[in-house]
């Protein structure tokens, strides 16, 4: 199975790009989002999802490594599709999914091109009481770096998009004495409302605050 593709982008389609690795050119599905990040002759490292059936062989790529773990995710609701996934993916910034997914939000997944709200009703239902996703860990005990080469902030941060970090303030509060999905659910919400990043103990403070009676 291929989990990651590095190599420089030939050629894009409307919703797919071929990328040149050491001579072979592979032919990847892909988002909208990630589509308009490309350009050919670019340099770039696609995180792979490869879907092996009896009539297809199929590689999916993406930027960041979160996104390929909702892509798998979203699917493993019954109706949901990788046409579907992508469309929600392509509407979506994976933090709102995150937050939408906690507290059941069916509006933000009825955004979605082909979402209809029976859909959305059955993706918020069934992904409220469930973990969200982590994803690969790559660099395990190196310090993880942005897009620019440059490492990330030390301190404590939660992003919208981490799972991990998120998973942390959630962890704090089941501590604590709440219950996962009521910690989840507060979590989302504060999230939500400080915007992509924030500090770990401001999400943890303000999840308190909300789960207060």
């Amino acid at each position: 199975m291929i989990g990651m593709l590095k190599g420089r982008v030939e050629a894009l389609g409307a919703d797919e790009l071929v990328l040149e690795v050491n001579g072979v050119g592979y032919l990847v599905g892909a988002g909208a989002r990630t589509l308009a990040r490309l350009e050919p002759g670019q340099d770039i490292v696609l995180q792979i999802e490869t879907y092996v059936r009896e009539d297809a062989f199929k590689l999916f790529g993406f930027i960041d490594d979160i996104e390929r773990a909702w892509f798998v995710h979203l699917q493993n609701i019954q109706g949901v599709g990788a046409k579907a996934a992508f469309a929600i993916l392509d509407t979506v910034p994976v933090s709102e999914i995150a937050n939408a997914a906690a507290l059941g939000d069916k509006a933000t997944f009825a955004r979605a091109k082909g979402v209809g709200p029976k859909l959305a009703t059955r993706i918020a239902t069934e992904l409220k009481d469930k973990a969200p996703p982590s994803g690969r860990s790559f660099l395990i005990g190196l310090p993880v770096h942005g897009a620019t080469g440059e490492a990330m902030p030390a301190s404590p941060v939660v992003r919208g998009g981490d799972s991990a970090a998120r998973d942390d303030a959630v962890s704090a509060l089941i501590n604590l004495g709440y219950n996962e999905s009521a910690a989840r659910q507060a979590v989302a919400t504060t999230l939500r409302d400080l915007g992509d990043e924030a500090a770990l103990g401001d999400v943890i403070r303000l999840s308190l605050k909300e789960l207060a009676p």
